[in-house]
Parts: C-alpha cells; sequence; structure tokens
C-alpha cells in the first residue's frame, strides 16, 4: 500500500520557530509511517501574480492546463509538492498583523489557478475526449487532501495575530484542502528560540498526530473532522473573526463568506449560522462552485466600454518620473 504523504511548507526563517514547529509535526508523521517532505518557500524566486487572468481564462475554455504565463521554474517546486501531498503543513510568521509578503504572493499563484472547480471540469473534459494528459490538468489537482496552519508572532499581545490565521485560508481554500487543526503561537519575544517551549514542541507533536488520525480515518466525517483546540464562533473554519452588517442582528464569517444571526444568552454573545448557510461557506464545494460560477457569468456578459483606449490617454504618464 502507497504511503500517505505529508509536506510542510514553511515561510519562515531557516532553522527558526516556524520551520522547527513544522518539522516537529512531520516527525510525528513520519514516525507513523508517513512519507515527509520540507519545502522552505523562502528559497524560492516565484514571481508575483499580475491579476492578467491567462491560467482561469484557459481553464474555463477547457483547453488549459492552469498554468502561468510567468516561467519561474521555482514555483514548480511548491506545485509538484503540493500535488504529491495527501496533506500539508503551512507555517508563516506574522510580521505585520497577518502572514508575510511571500506567503501572499504564493497564494494569490495558487489561487484560481488551482481551483478544483476551475481545474476539476477541465479534468474530466479532457479524459472524456481522450487527450494527453500534458493537455490538462493534473488529476491529482482534485484529490481530497488535509492540512493544518501554524503561525507564528513576537508580540505578548495575542490580538497582534488576529488577521494571521484567517488569512492562512489562501492557501488551503482553493484546493478544497480541509483544515483540520491550527495552531498561533504568540508571545515568542519572550524567548530566544521555541525550542525553549517544550509544551508549544508538544503541542506540533500533537498537531502531527492529528494530521495521522485524519489520513487514517475510514469515513469523510471522520477525516474533515475538525481537532484543534479552540472551535472558534464559525462552525466551518472555527475563527472568531466577524463582519458586522449594521443590519439587525447579522453578522458574517470573512473567511467563509457565510451569514449568522448574533444573539446574547445569559450575557454571552453567541452566532447562529444555518446548516444552509455553512453549506454555502467557501471552504466547501458549494461555495467554491458558487463563487467559480459568477466568474464565468462576469466572463461571459462583461460589459465593454467604448473608446477605453482613448479614455485611457488622460492617466499615461500621470505622477511618473520622466
Amino acid at each position: 500500500m502507497e504511503k500517505k504523504k505529508v509536506v510542510g511548507f514553511s515561510f519562515g526563517r531557516k532553522m527558526s520557530n516556524t520551520e522547527v514547529m513544522i518539522k516537529e509535526a512531520l516527525l510525528e508523521c513520519e514516525r507513523a509511517g508517513m512519507e515527509i517532505q520540507f519545502v522552505r518557500c523562502d528559497d524560492l524566486n516565484i514571481h508575483i501574480c499580475t491579476g492578467c487572468c491567462a491560467c482561469v481564462g484557459g481553464l474555463m475554455s477547457g483547453r488549459g492546463r492552469g498554468t502561468c504565463v510567468h516561467k519561474d521554474d521555482e514555483f514548480y517546486i511548491i506545485e509538484e509538492a503540493l500535488m504529491s501531498a495527501d496533506a500539508v503543513i503551512v507555517g508563516s510568521p506574522t510580521y505585520e498583523f497577518a502572514p508575510t509578503g511571500n506567503f501572499k504572493v504564493v497564494c494569490d499563484r495558487i489561487g484560481p489557478s488551482h481551483d478544483k472547480t476551475f481545474r476539476g471540469p477541465a479534468v474530466e473534459k479532457g479524459i472524456e475526449e481522450g487527450r494527453d494528459p500534458q493537455t490538462y490538468p493534473d488529476v491529482r489537482s482534485v484529490k481530497p487532501r488535509v492540512g493544518a496552519l501554524i503561525t507564528v508572532g513576537g508580540a505578548r499581545t495575542e490580538n497582534w495575530l488576529s488577521l494571521s490565521l484567517p488569512n492562512m485560508y489562501e492557501f488551503t481554500m482553493p484546493m478544497g484542502i480541509d483544515v483540520i487543526d491550527k495552531y498561533k503561537y504568540f508571545g515568542a519575544m519572550n524567548i530566544s528560540h521555541v525550542l525553549g517551549r517544550p509544551d508549544v514542541m508538544d503541542r506540533m507533536t500533537q498537531l502531527g498526530k492529528h494530521i495521522v488520525e485524519a489520513l487514517n480515518a475510514k469515513t469523510e466525517e471522520e477525516r474533515t473532522k475538525y481537532r484543534g483546540d479552540d472551535q472558534g464562533t464559525c462552525p466551518v473554519c472555527h475563527e472568531d473573526i466577524l463582519t458586522v452588517s449594521h443590519k439587525g442582528n447579522k453578522v458574517e464569517c470573512p473567511v467563509c463568506g457565510i451569514e449568522g444571526e448574533l444573539t446574547i444568552e445569559d450575557g454571552d454573545i453567541k452566532v447562529i449560522f444555518s446548516e444552509e448557510e455553512q453549506n454555502r461557506s467557501r471552504l466547501h464545494d458549494a461555495g467554491k462552485w458558487e463563487h467559480s460560477n459568477e466568474i464565468r457569468d462576469g466572463a461571459m456578459t462583461q460589459k465593454k466600454v467604448e473608446n477605453l483606449n482613448e479614455l485611457k490617454q488622460k492617466y499615461i504618464g500621470v505622477g511618473e518620473e520622466k
């Protein structure tokens, strides 16, 4: 039987807190018989996404592979690691309120180009037509995966990391990777290295065990079960962050894009998300299809601006050095 593979993606410094925490979790996976791989993403030169939409356009035509116009070979290291993975452990330091800039660069490149609701139909069409596999997306694009998220911040005050884990869903969301655990290590400035915090390292061992449990699960429900310490306010992403709409008692989970109702029970704030809303979370297939169909509709019905080049002339060179 082929071994399950767990890949760690670090956006932190070499052998610093983030990297060592990921590797502790990977070691636990290896002890359980899993194949492991580690990718230090900051060692790779990845071009920013320029928003040209060529990747998505090719997928929607049914004739593209979701490849990027930027032929930076080092992105292939991340892509191949993702394709081969059955589980991912993704870690990023928090330097300024959210994950690092390089984390965002990689997420923008993964984004729509690897979205399973774009890639899946293109794979099906390629197979149905009997085409060369090199002419449609990698069939591994749509296999089920689980994942865990880790962030590290120096601040002693936890809320300086409040946008970190919510943003880290950008890595897992496109491919529908089910996040089954996550951990936020704050107050890292208190000690020179996380190896001086056995409690945190024990938690990373536990995170690795949670990945193993999910990969060995016999049912879909058990595989995708959330195993983190805090169930959070949102029952889907398990985050506490909310957007207040100022319309009655409606609130929204900005990670999932779903609406809930805020209530006060015995002096405690509670938010109720209906089953219908939970099902349309952008972390689930229904929510992802809702979004990708919106993109398809926009591309098909987009209104063209007349005399666009002429209208742009007014802005050419404005504020630029001569």
